[in-house]
């Protein structure tokens, strides 16, 4: 559980990082807060509709 909690958390920072990467036109800081976000975004979600929230034993 804490694993979903940690993985959203970092897709919402780099989510952040690359908006603020693309207002400075900072392609590399882009493509790399981009990239972050969709793979931990995709783990999230993929671990949330695989295990449930909260855990189902």
């Amino acid at each position: 559980m804490l694993l979903v909690i940690i993985f959203g958390l970092v897709a919402i920072l780099s989510a952040f990082g690359a908006v603020r990467s693309f207002k400075k036109i900072n392609v590399l800081g882009i493509l790399f807060g981009g990239a972050a976000f969709l793979v931990f975004g995709w783990f999230t979600v993929m671990t949330i509709i695989n295990s449930g929230y909260p855990t189902a034993h």
